[in-house]
This record gives structure tokens, C-alpha cells and sequence, in this order.
């Protein structure tokens, strides 16, 4: 009988010593450690390992004194503890698992989004979720519907640089000014919107379209990189231009018009993405 309550003890993660100690405590109780080694064959050298052991995880009581008294918690109350132990890591068990699952499967796939307000919600998460650095170009009309969670994040301490087609001010974000923002919503047909939170997440897209708008959610480190990088560039010819705008305009003409014409496919020199 005592084999079988010994295996059933171990599949409760008792040692096979602590299970000796355990079960001689229900045969009787309070014992010394002295006792408990002498009852259940538990080595001397051991048997104030094993019990400690069996004290900290709440399996058995023990009372102060000279000579400590050793008692079981009774077979119920063990049970009990270990069935709501149980639960509760199957719980953490199933929660950690489904995210690390959900985030692996974001970090490989690309997800599209459809509709203005949608392309901004997702945006908003993006701003959030964010613990270190936000990058963000965007027009001034979107810029109103996020400026609230940009707050927030900066609050936080995440840092954030914007690059801004239109009049943007703010007490708490780095701002660039685009040096052709209307040029551009001409030449492109609409006004895009791009984000990088953390380096890890980014959203990119055109937001002028109302219900037609699309972009782009992911985590893919194959677009996230050079995403990233391009509002980066963007940031190094903001500084450029600040700095050298007469030179650079004199050898490519005014906002660079030129060079756009150079790399343009379009006999109109604008860019048919938006059809």
C-alpha cells in the first residue's frame, strides 16, 4: 500500500524522500526530525534537508523551539493546494503559450488592413505598444487623430521623431518639416502614412482613399528593416537639406525636381500608385 501512495506522491512532484517524511508525519504527529529519519528510513544526514524542503513548498508545518516539532498539512488541504497550483499553471501555461504563438506568427506574416480609421486604430496600437523610439511621417490631417497616444508614449519616456508633411507643431516629439509636402500629395495622388515602433513594428500604407485606403501591418523583420531605414533616410535628408538647401537646389533644381524627374518611370513625372 505504502508503495503505491509512494509513486502516487512522486507523480506530485515528491521526492521519493520527501515522501517517506511526508507519509510518516500522517502516520503520526508532531514528530522531532530525529523521529521522522528514525519512522520512515530517511537517512539522518538528510532528513533536515528533506523536511526544509517540504516547509517551504507548504507541505508540512513546523513549530519554533529548541527541538522543532514537524506536522502534515492534512492529505485534503495537499491535494487542494496542489490541484489550484495546477490550474494556475496550466492557465499561465495556456496564456504565454497562445501569445508566444500569435507573436511568432506576426513576426512572419504581413497583414493588410482596409479603410482610413482602421490603418489609424492600428497605428494607435503601434504607438502604445511602444517602450523606446517611435518614428512616424504623416500628414497634419491624420496627425490630429493620433496626437493624444503620442502624447501618451512620450509620457512614458519613448522617444519620438516625426516627419511632417504640413504644419505640425509639438511640445513633445522631435518634428521635421518635409520640405515639399504639397508637392508631394500632387505628384503622388493622396497621402501616406508610415510608422516604426521599437525598430520591431511597423505599419505603412496610403490613408487618403476614406474605405479605399491600404496598408500594411507587420513585424517581418524583411520589411521592418528597410521600412525603418527609409524613414531614417528621410530623417538624414531632412537635416541635409536643412543645412545645404541652396547647393542642393542649385545643382538639382528647386525641392529637388530633378533628381524626382531622373527616377520617375511617368511621362507626367508623378508617381501611379493610386489608380
Amino acid at each position: 500500500m505504502k508503495e503505491v501512495i509512494y509513486e502516487t506522491l512522486k507523480n506530485l512532484h515528491f521526492t521519493e524522500y520527501e515522501a517517506k517524511a511526508y507519509l510518516t508525519l500522517l502516520e503520526e504527529s508532531p514528530l522531532t526530525g530525529y523521529a521522522v529519519a528514525k519512522n520512515s528510513g530517511v537517512p539522518r544526514s538528510r532528513i533536515y534537508e528533506v523536511l526544509d524542503s517540504l516547509t517551504l513548498r507548504g507541505d508540512i508545518l513546523v513549530s519554533p523551539g529548541s527541538t522543532p516539532q514537524y506536522t502534515p498539512v492534512p492529505a485534503k488541504e495537499l491535494i487542494k493546494n496542489r490541484r489550484r497550483e495546477a490550474e494556475e499553471n496550466f492557465e499561465l501555461a495556456e496564456k504565454s503559450l497562445a501569445e508566444f504563438e500569435r507573436s511568432a506568427n506576426d513576426r512572419e506574416n504581413i497583414w493588410n488592413i482596409t479603410g482610413s480609421s482602421e490603418i489609424l486604430d492600428k497605428v494607435k496600437d503601434c504607438i502604445c505598444s511602444a517602450k523606446k523610439r517611435i518614428l512616424l511621417e504623416v500628414w497634419d490631417e491624420e496627425y490630429a487623430a493620433l496626437e493624444s497616444e503620442l502624447r501618451q508614449a512620450a509620457k512614458k519616456g519613448v522617444d519620438i521623431t516625426i516627419i511632417s508633411y504640413g504644419e505640425i507643431t509639438s511640445d513633445f516629439a522631435q518634428v521635421y518639416h518635409h520640405y515639399m509636402g504639397d508637392e508631394i500629395t500632387d505628384e503622388y495622388g493622396g497621402r501616406w502614412i508610415v510608422i516604426s515602433s521599437d525598430d520591431t513594428e511597423v505599419v505603412a500604407g496610403i490613408v487618403s482613399l476614406g474605405k479605399d485606403s491600404r496598408a500594411a501591418w507587420t513585424r517581418h523583420v524583411g520589411l521592418v528593416m528597410p521600412i525603418t531605414e527609409f524613414i531614417i533616410h528621410d530623417l538624414y535628408l531632412m537635416e541635409i537639406m536643412e543645412k545645404h538647401t541652396d547647393q542642393l537646389e542649385e545643382s538639382f533644381g528647386k525641392n529637388l525636381i530633378h533628381l524626382r524627374h531622373k527616377f520617375s518611370i511617368h511621362p507626367d513625372f508623378k508617381k501611379h500608385y493610386v489608380k
